[in-house]
């Protein structure tokens, strides 16, 4: 076996190993990212306040009276 090929197999399975390990890396990375986007979106939906509520007390606002 020519060791020139082997070198060449070797070094390839080696790459491999690392770019596998690279892709990895950032999927975790990529993942932490956006629980802590996730994390923040509550925290600003949960600062929003809630509307009042649409029924007003009294006689007026329950009707609307329109003219052409």
């Amino acid at each position: 076996m020519d060791i020139a090929l082997t070198s060449s197999i070797l070094h390839t399975a080696a790459a491999q190993n690392q770019r596998e390990t690279s892709d990895a890396l950032q999927v975790a990375v990529l993942k932490k990212a956006m629980q802590a986007q996730a994390g923040a979106a509550m925290t600003l939906l949960e600062a929003v306040p809630q509307p009042p509520a649409s029924t007003p007390a009294g006689p007026l606002g329950h009707q609307l009276d329109t003219y052409a």
